[in-house]
């Protein structure tokens, strides 16, 4: 019996990473609805560059159906760590050549062979000192390379990160809680989603519909440069047949979080506590001072905004640093 609650909270954790917005298309070609993932990588992958994964090796790539396999405990929390597409394509994308074009859903499949092998098995486009090897006579599992884990650390222990010409010193986590109270753009009520956006980047929740007050608890991700500004949340309500309409918006001040993570350093070697603060004032859309902990080894921060520029709305965040400098 326990074994099948385990098994069943396993799925649901599964399907909860796949749920994520970044998580909904295919790491490698971007098609829709992928049901595949490469279990010791961390991806997502839809069907067509599933079979250039398994056609790799294990010793690259692990790949399992989402829905038909077995998984470990192990392998579903090296996907979790990870933290799905987007912070694995930050690393094996992070020196993608200017001017090449990543193969499309449509691409034939020697561009699909070609593209997957570059990032994977020759890791053209990491970071050169970044790059994983792995040897193809190793046959145990303990001995096979744990890409997944191999990312956790290069995102938790390497001092700097470049995309171009832009340097990134961390990644910021951002859990959309949920919202209250929000505005009324359709007949009676709305169907909404919130965009955030800090510099280049821009990611979206999913699309809830009909409903004033939904739970979102998905989280996402965005790269943080060296010259960050605020991230800018914008809250819209989606119609089929015509522009979004917005539903208010507001700016989170990032430096209270990232100066208060960087003054004390690794947060692990810290029991639970408080650490900085963001002032709620007239000048931002605070609804109350807003906290930075340390919570079980994790710089953490809870938001509550009143959203901007509308008539009615709130928006609940929970945030979270993870430096790359630890």
């Amino acid at each position: 019996m326990n074994g099948v609650k385990k098994s069943t909270s396993a799925k649901i954790k599964l399907r909860g990473l796949l749920n994520q917005s970044d998580n909904r298309t295919c790491a490698d070609c971007g098609a829709p609805d992928p049901k595949w993932a490469s279990a010791n990588i961390g991806v997502f992958l839809c069907l067509k560059c599933c079979g250039v994964h398994r056609s790799l090796g294990t010793h690259i790539s692990k790949v399992l159906s989402v829905a038909l396999d077995e998984w470990s405990d192990e392998e579903i929390d090296a996907m979790i760590e990870v933290g799905g597409n987007s912070s694995a394509n930050s690393i094996y994308e992070a020196y993608i050549p200017e001017g090449y074009t990543k193969p499309g859903p449509n691409a034939s499949n020697d561009e699909r062979r070609k593209f997957i092998k570059s990032k994977y098995e020759l890791q053209e486009f990491l970071k050169p000192s970044l790059r994983i090897t792995s040897g193809k006579d190793s046959s145990s599992s303990s001995t096979q390379s744990n890409i997944s884990g191999k990312i956790l650390d290069t995102i938790l222990s390497n001092s700097t990160q470049k995309e171009g010409m832009v340097e990134f010193i961390g990644l910021l986590k951002v859990k959309v809680v949920k919202g209250t109270n929000l505005a009324v753009r359709d007949m009676m009520t709305s169907d909404p989603y919130v965009v955030l956006t800090l510099g280049k980047q821009t990611v979206q929740s999913t699309v809830i519909s009909s409903n004033l007050n939904p739970v979102w608890n998905e989280e996402l991700m965005l790269s943080v440069p060296s010259n960050y500004g605020p991230v800018k949340l914008q809250v819209y309500d989606h119609d089929t047949f015509s522009a979004d309409d917005i539903m208010g918006e507001a700016e989170i001040d990032i430096q209270p979080l990232i100066t208060s993570a960087t003054s004390y350093g690794n947060p692990e070697m810290f029991g639970n506590m408080q650490i900085g603060k963001w002032l709620q004032s007239h000048d931002n859309a605070l609804m109350e001072d807003s906290i930075v902990n340390i919570i079980d080894g994790k710089v953490k921060q809870d938001v509550s905004l009143k959203l901007q520029n509308v008539e009615c709305g709130e928006l609940y965040l929970e945030l979270e640093w993870l430096p790359l400098d630890q």
